[in-house]
């Protein structure tokens, strides 16, 4: 095989982000725009062709989901080209197709019967908790936190559990964020945790609470220097004038933290998330989910649980 592109290839779908191109073939492909047009339609399929080498054609075929074809046409422009087409329908792989073919639920799953249940959801969360680490699941601890925007709307990232316990899930955010001021202005929030290769999903729901200030600085103290760092310029989410900018004012905080071992930012604040919700998600080849969720009132209630519907 050559690495010299000797052949052209058509894609209207995941082929033309660049990511997926870094990613496929280390480096972004030289394309431009062109058309599938089917035989015996005027409907054209609008896309790119890519210029290729043998070893990329290789890349790309491993790359396109089973079902599919690669087969050699004209395009609109008059260069002949390979394309991917759905074996059945004849019809090029676009992004929703190629959504529909990837698999969901491909090991084996755990097994979870609510009937065993225990009473209080936290252990049955650090159950799962553990065995997804035990399983080598890669940041098992990370969650997404969704909060409430200022223009009403939901936001949602990613963070990593600080810790859990009977009085709730606990993270942390610099109070000038994006979500600090969310969580500040509506103190209410959700978390999602999620483990693919067992298939479970864990929501939370319920008010947030700060801790006081000398938990928070303790929270920041354990964390790393270049951490603290970051915490301490305060200008999360804001625009980066440029890139040297920004690296010089890290320096500084930087020296500034080493300089000052007992530094922390005042506006680094850990939350707990005080439940009044927790629903366990485990996932079944046939769709037959087996859902549990656990409610109460407030945090002085014991809790109930129910197994709902798929």
């Amino acid at each position: 095989m050559t690495d010299r592109p000797v052949h052209h290839l058509f894609s209207c779908g995941t082929l033309r982000i660049p990511a997926v191109q870094l990613a496929r073939f280390g480096r972004l492909l030289d394309g431009r725009p062109d058309a599938l047009v089917p035989p015996d339609s005027d409907d054209a399929v609008e896309g790119q062709v890519f210029a290729i080498s043998d070893v990329e054609l290789a890349a790309a075929d491993t790359y396109e989901a089973d079902g599919h074809a690669r087969v050699e046409t004209t395009l609109r422009s008059g260069i002949r080209a390979w394309v991917y087409l759905d074996r059945t329908s004849g019809k090029p792989l676009g992004v929703r197709e190629w959504l529909r073919g990837l698999e969901v639920f491909a090991g084996p799953l755990s097994d979870f019967d609510p009937a065993d249940a225990p009473a209080e959801p936290v252990d049955l969360f650090l159950g799962w908790l553990h065995e997804a680490v035990a399983a080598g699941v890669p940041d098992a601890h990370a969650m997404t936190l969704s909060t409430v925007g200022e223009d009403g709307h939901p936001d949602a990232r990613v963070l990593i559990l600080k810790n859990v316990d009977h009085d709730g899930w606990q993270f942390a955010v610099h109070a000038g964020s994006p979500k600090g001021r969310q969580l500040a202005d509506r103190p209410s929030a959700a978390l999602t945790f999620y483990w693919p290769p067992q298939g479970r999903q864990v929501r939370v729901r319920g008010g947030v609470e700060p801790a006081p200030p000398g938990r928070s600085a303790a929270d920041l103290l354990a964390r790393s220097p270049a951490a603290r760092a970051e915490v301490l310029l305060g200008r999360q989410s804001d625009p980066v004038d440029s890139r040297a900018a920004r690296d010089d004012a890290f320096r500084t905080a930087l020296a500034r933290i080493e300089a000052e071992p007992g530094l922390v930012s005042p506006q680094w604040t850990l939350y707990t998330l005080v439940p009044g919700q927790i629903e366990f998600w485990q996932a079944d080849k046939d769709r037959l989910h087996n859902r549990l969720r656990y409610t109460r009132p407030d945090r002085h209630t014991a809790w109930e649980h129910h197994v709902l519907w798929p």
